[in-house]
C-alpha cells in the first residue's frame, strides 16, 4: 500500500467508504449481495468494499445468476483512495470453509464468520478507513454458537467499538423511523424500564440520527404504554408519572417531541405522514406495525454507535436460501441509509453518541 492512499484526505463531495458483508453464509446475504452490486444507481452512492471469502462472494453470484465486477484491495486503508467511479472493491478474507456451511442451516462455522467479518468492518471504521458498514442478515443462535457473547449484535457493537452512552436500535420503513426504550427483554420486564431517562435518550438519539441523514427538523413523537393510553390513569399511571414529564424535559432541550400517543392509533398518524419517528415502549409495539406496513423494505440502523451501521430488517431466510428468490429492497434501502449516515460522519458533523476512538 503506498503512503499516498493511506493519507487521502476526502473533499466535501466524495462518496462515503462503505463497507459491505455476506451475512450469514448459510441464508440469502450472500445472494442479496449480488444483486446489491449488480445495480449502478446503488453502487454510485458511496465507495463500497466488499468484506468476505471469495468463495462465498463466487456463490452469492451463481445463486442470483449474475456476474458482478469487482476489483481486488489488499486492505481496507486503500479504498479511500480508489476512483470514485471504480468498482465496487473486495476484500477477500478467509473466515469459513465450504464443507462448513450447510444451506439453510445455522451452524457455528457460519456465526463465528460472520462475527470476523464484521469485527474487521468495524476496526476499519475505527481507523477513520471506512464510514459506514452495511451487513447482509445475520442469524442470532448461529453467532452465539460461534462465540458471540451478548443477547444480540448491537451489544456487540457497542462493546467493540467502546460506546458508554445509551444506543438502541432504529427500525426505519421509508420515512419513517422507530426507536424503542427496551427491547430484547421479557415482556414482563418492560414497565420497569419506562423511565423518563430512557425515553429522553431514546428519543434524542432519533431525533439526531435522523438530522445525521438528512432530516432538519424531525417530527418525533412518543407512544403510550398502557392500553388507551392509561385512560387517565385509570388503566395504569406510566403516562401521567413517566411519559409526559419525558417529553415535558425533551420540549425543554429544543426538541419538539409530541405524545404521549395511544399505541394503537400512533401508527396511523405516521401513515398518514404527520411523523418521522416514533418512540416505543417496547420490542413489538413498533416491529409490529412496521413489518405489517412493509416486511420487505425495512431497515434496522444501530443506533447511538460511533459509526452508521445498518442492515436490511428481515432475518436470514434460511427457507429459501440457495433458490435465487431473496428480495434485495431492504438491503438497497440499507445501503441507502449507510450511505448518507456515512458522508455525515466522514465529514465530521455526526451527532451518534459517542466519538470515534
Amino acid at each position: 500500500m503506498t503512503s499516498s492512499s493511506m493519507d487521502h484526505t476526502p473533499g466535501p463531495s466524495e462518496p462515503p467508504v462503505v463497507a459491505l458483508t455476506l451475512g450469514d453464509p448459510a441464508g440469502i446475504g450472500p445472494e442479496l449481495i449480488a444483486r446489491l452490486l449488480a445495480r449502478p444507481d446503488l453502487t454510485c452512492l458511496g465507495k463500497l468494499v466488499l468484506v468476505g471469502d471469495a468463495w462465498l462472494w463466487a456463490e452469492g453470484q451463481r445463486v442470483a445468476g449474475l456476474q458482478v465486477r469487482t476489483e481486488p484491495v489488499a486492505s481496507l486503508a486503500e479504498v479511500r483512495a480508489r476512483p470514485a467511479d471504480a468498482p465496487p472493491a473486495f476484500l477477500a478474507v478467509d473466515t469459513v470453509q465450504p464443507a462448513q456451511v450447510r444451506v439453510g442451516q445455522a451452524d457455528a462455522a457460519g456465526g463465528a464468520s460472520v462475527l470476523k467479518v464484521l469485527d474487521r468492518c468495524m476496526d476499519a471504521a475505527l481507523a477513520r478507513q471506512v464510514d459506514a458498514i452495511c451487513f447482509a442478515p445475520l442469524n442470532k443462535h448461529a453467532m452465539k454458537q460461534g462465540g458471540l457473547r451478548h443477547d444480540d449484535e448491537l451489544h456487540h457493537f457497542a462493546q467493540h467499538l467502546g460506546v458508554t452512552g445509551y444506543f438502541c436500535e432504529f427500525n426505519t420503513l421509508g420515512g419513517l423511523w422507530t426507536a424503542r426504550i427496551s427491547s430484547h427483554v421479557p415482556l414482563r420486564e418492560v414497565a420497569s424500564l419506562v423511565t423518563v431517562p430512557r425515553i429522553v435518550d431514546a428519543a434524542t438519539l432519533i431525533y439526531r440520527s435522523l438530522q445525521a441523514n438528512g432530516v432538519a427538523r424531525p417530527r418525533v413523537a412518543v407512544a403510550g404504554f398502557n392500553p388507551h393510553n392509561g385512560d387517565g390513569g385509570t388503566c395504569g399511571r406510566e403516562e401521567i408519572d413517566v411519559i409526559e414529564p419525558a417529553v415535558r424535559e425533551l420540549e425543554r432541550l429544543g426538541m419538539p417531541v409530541q405524545g404521549p400517543y395511544p399505541a394503537d392509533t400512533i401508527f396511523l398518524r405516521a401513515r398518514d405522514g404527520e411523523l418521522d419517528a416514533i418512540v416505543t415502549m417496547y420490542h413489538d409495539q413498533g416491529q409490529i406495525a412496521i413489518k405489517l406496513m412493509g416486511f420487505s423494505q425495512g431497515v434496522t440502523v444501530q443506533g447511538g454507535l460511533p459509526i452508521p451501521i445498518t442492515t436490511p430488517a428481515h432475518g436470514t431466510a434460511y427457507d429459501i436460501a440457495g433458490q435465487g428468490r431473496a428480495n434485495v429492497d431492504a438491503t438497497a434501502n440499507a445501503l441507502r441509509i449507510a450511505c448518507r449516515m456515512g458522508r455525515t460522519y466522514r465529514d465530521g458533523r455526526s451527532l451518534f453518541g459517542q466519538a470515534a476512538h
